[in-house]
């Protein structure tokens, strides 16, 4: 069926929702954005470390390592036409000693699955020639992994929403969704708007969003914070891209790594730890609603308490900036604390389901005429044009 002329809704203004609605307006459907804040991107798009992931860890088959490599593509493209800056500055994956040595390997071998472009194993030598300062035994460079603002890329996309003649409301809410025949009944504050599909990209609430239109509880968003360093200019100049470690399977994140952003400046970490509320930034308030959801929730005990070392590691990093950095310095010798100063802070919408785990791929699910994104964590920006693609074709399903 064609979108042409259809009502569509899009809940959420980070870089995704934007794309969603960009790809239904560029198809000449009646699209209408909605961002509870005063601005686009206030939440996981504009608290990110800016990466444009290639592709390397996922499972190859995967939504995330389909939707990654095409996100990668056309993102480029997006970028290019826009002239938004794209920095190809290339990542190293380092393996500190042989016990990482078999992983490094595994993700070698998913890469090539994925069809990650340039992607090599290199020894010692090779490291220390694409970024002088770090060590390691062996390593994966990736070198067309890209960083990027995507804050920047967001308002693209919000504008030639505007432009193809949709609408995009900031400051909106929206409260409550349900169907009512062929139609779903928006609620925003003051208002109840009727459209033929809505699609929800609601991030840090999209579990509480998707449960008032009568989708299931769970997989349920608890929030993990990630506190960010920043480099002083000097140690920032030595970084000349992305130095990450080999994930270690005992923890569900990946722990610190140095990431050189678009604006020149190099961030360390993150860590992981459980937020006091689903928007709890630097410098704001926790939630007690929010704080509550999650550890009344017998999931999050169960993921607790198959997770102690995970809890024990970024405890460590949390309490301590010197044992932070200590990690840090692990892959780049010589780093202090004298070399940096606090930085950002991420919150990560992971969702979980109630035996614990974590849902790994993207998921979407919905019923009738409502489709909701409930999990789109990294690659989920660098994805963001191809996950439109993919929530608009779901979408055109449910009214075939």
């Amino acid at each position: 069926m064609s979108i042409r002329n259809l009502r569509v809704a899009v809940v959420g203004g980070g870089i995704i929702g934007a794309a969603t609605a960009r790809q239904l307006a560029l198809s000449d459907a009646d699209v209408r954005l909605f961002e509870k804040e005063d601005r686009l991107a206030a939440h996981q798009t504009g608290h990110n470390s800016g990466v444009v992931h290639a592709g390397l860890y996922y499972t190859p088959g995967s939504l995330k390592a389909r939707l990654c490599r095409r996100g990668v593509e056309l993102l480029q493209t997006f970028t290019t036409d826009k002239g938004l800056p794209y920095d190809e500055c290339g990542k190293v994956v380092v393996a500190l000693d042989d016990s990482e040595l078999g992983r490094l390997d595994a993700i070698f071998s998913r890469a090539t699955a994925n069809g990650v472009p340039g992607i090599r194993r290199i020894g010692a030598d090779e490291i220390t020639a694409i970024e002088p300062h770090a060590v390691g035994i062996a390593a994966l460079h990736s070198p067309h992994t890209a960083i990027i603002d995507f804050v920047a890329v967001t308002r693209a996309l919000a504008d030639d929403v505007v432009a193809a003649g949709g609408t995009v409301r900031t400051g909106t809410a929206v409260t409550a969704i349900r169907e009512a025949g062929e139609q779903v009944v928006v609620d925003i504050p003051g208002d109840q708007l009727a459209f033929d599909l809505v699609i929800t990209c609601a991030g840090l609430q999209s579990d509480r969003l998707a449960h008032t239109s009568g989708d299931t509880r769970d997989p349920r968003i608890v929030p993990f914070l990630g506190d960010y360093l920043l480099l002083e200019p000097d140690a920032a100049a030595k970084v000349r891209g992305l130095i990450y470690p080999v994930p270690d399977p005992r923890y569900p994140f990946l722990g610190v790594h140095l990431t050189r952003r678009i604006d020149g400046e190099v961030m360390v970490g993150p860590n992981a730890f459980l937020s006091p509320g689903r928007e709890a930034y630097r410098g704001g308030r926790g939630s007690w609603r929010d704080l509550r959801d999650a550890v009344a929730w017998p999931g999050f005990w169960r993921f607790a308490a198959h997770n102690l070392p995970a809890a024990g590691r970024e405890l460590r990093t949390a309490s301590s900036t010197r044992r932070f950095v200590a990690d840090a310095a692990a892959y780049m010798p010589g780093l202090t604390v004298d070399d940096v100063r606090p930085g950002p802070r991420g919150i990560r919408a992971q969702a979980m389901n109630s035996d614990g785990g974590l849902e790994d791929d993207f998921v979407v699910t919905g019923h009738g005429r409502v489709v909701h994104l409930r999990n789109a964590p990294s690659p989920g920006a660098t994805s963001s044009m191809a996950i439109a693609e993919y929530l608009v074709d779901r979408a055109l399903e449910r009214i075939a």
